[in-house]
Parts: structure tokens; C-alpha cells; sequence
């Protein structure tokens, strides 16, 4: 028998999202990237490894994984409201010119801009006045995504490794995580608040059945003196 996926296991995925008109918009493939002329240089296009249903993927695809046998392509379609919502007009402003030039920020229609930690488009300006657009591009849109769950992850290592990288937005690389006697320490570049790695020991701890987690940070390294 096919094994299946089931909730919180720890899976390889490769995916391509597309608008109902064949428009790729994402992927994991750099290939398909390439061939769609999506292709960003500072993106390491490679499969994805996630945790099923903890949301590390649109939350309309992480639901549909359950039940779905490995190796197996499947395509579904996601209504707005499964993808990435619905087009909300309350979500279009009307921000005063002042409010970017205070910023040192020229507004044009296209550009992205941050607003109180909210990204946001710029659709049109006129009379001193700016209009951003704080939608996802995507609301509003039925959306196909094509999805290979490629195996199981069944390393330790790897699951904390992955999970972090997500939560955290840290490459892989930027961690050093040991694994020993079903306990891992995890040494990051900086230091984490307290209640926060509390709270992800006790998540990590819940997911991938290791006893404990801690977390420490790199020590800075030391310059040698010259003789």
C-alpha cells in the first residue's frame, strides 16, 4: 500500500502556483522559473520542506496535503478565500505625500512601499494625496497550484532545521543544530527573547517528539593577536 501523508509529518514538497489563465506566479522548480521568465538570482530555488499543517504553506495547499499518497502529482484549484483572500476595498488608503516625503521616499505608481510594517502598492497619486493598495497582489483571484509530496523527512536535525528557517527567515546555514540523546541545541546568530524560544522549544518539542530543546547563541569570534 501507498503511504500517505498525515497531519504534522515532516515533508519534501515541489509545487508551481498558477492563475486560472496558466500564469506562473510561484515555484520551486528553477527551471519552470526560467522557462516562465519568473527567475529571480537571489532566490535558491529547491523543494520545500515543511511541517503539514502548520501553515508554512498557503494555508488553501497545507490543507489539501493530508490523506495524499507520496510521489503522486496532484493539481487543485483554491477559491480567494483559500488562497489569498478576498479583495478588500477597506484595505485601499489614501496616505498624505507629506507622510512619504517625511521619509525620503519619492511615491510613484508600482512601487512597494512599507507603512507601519504593512507592505503595500502604490496605485496612484494626485493632488497631494497617495493611494496605496495594502491587498496581496493575489486577492481576490482563484488560483491552480500542481504538487509532488517527494517523502517523509524522518531526520531530527532536519526537521529543526526546517522548521526554524521558516518561522525565523534564517538560511539554514545560519544555524548549527545538534542532535544528542533526543535533546538538540540550537546555536543562532543572535539571541532570542526569552518567552520566544520557550515557545518554540515547547512547538519543536510537540512536533518532532524530542525531549528538549535549547537555544544558544554564537558566540562572537575572537580576533587573534598579532605576535
Amino acid at each position: 500500500m501507498t503511504e500517505k501523508i498525515q497531519l504534522h509529518d515532516f515533508v519534501e514538497i515541489d509545487y508551481t502556483g498558477k492563475l486560472t489563465d496558466g500564469t506562473v506566479f510561484d515555484t520551486t522548480s528553477e527551471k519552470i522559473a526560467k522557462e516562465h521568465n519568473l527567475h529571480a538570482q537571489d532566490r535558491k530555488y529547491k523543494s520545500a520542506v515543511v511541517c503539514v499543517g502548520e501553515r508554512q504553506l498557503l494555508p488553501g495547499l497545507d490543507a489539501q496535503l493530508p490523506d495524499k499518497e507520496l510521489g503522486k502529482e496532484y493539481t487543485v484549484s483554491l477559491s480567494p478565500e483559500r488562497a489569498f483572500g478576498k479583495r478588500d476595498v477597506k484595505r485601499v488608503k489614501i496616505i498624505p505625500m507629506n507622510t512619504f516625503q517625511q521619509h525620503n521616499v519619492q511615491p510613484r505608481p508600482g512601487l512597494q512601499v512599507d507603512i507601519d510594517g504593512e507592505m503595500g502598492l502604490v496605485t496612484s497619486i494626485s493632488g497631494g494625496r497617495v493611494i496605496v493598495n495594502f491587498n496581496h497582489p493575489l486577492a481576490g483571484k482563484e488560483v491552480v497550484y500542481t504538487f509532488t509530496v517527494k517523502r517523509k523527512v524522518t531526520d531530527q536535525t532536519e526537521k529543526v532545521s526546517a522548521f526554524l528557517s521558516a518561522l525565523l527567515r534564517l538560511p539554514a546555514e545560519a544555524m548549527k543544530i545538534e542532535v544528542k540523546e533526543n535533546a538538540a541545541t540550537v546555536t543562532l546568530p543572535g539571541e532570542l527573547p526569552a518567552q520566544i524560544s520557550t515557545i518554540l522549544a515547547q512547538k519543536l518539542v510537540q512536533l518532532t517528539g524530542l525531549k528538549d530543546i535549547l537555544f544558544k547563541k554564537e558566540e562572537a569570534k575572537k580576533e587573534q593577536q598579532q605576535k
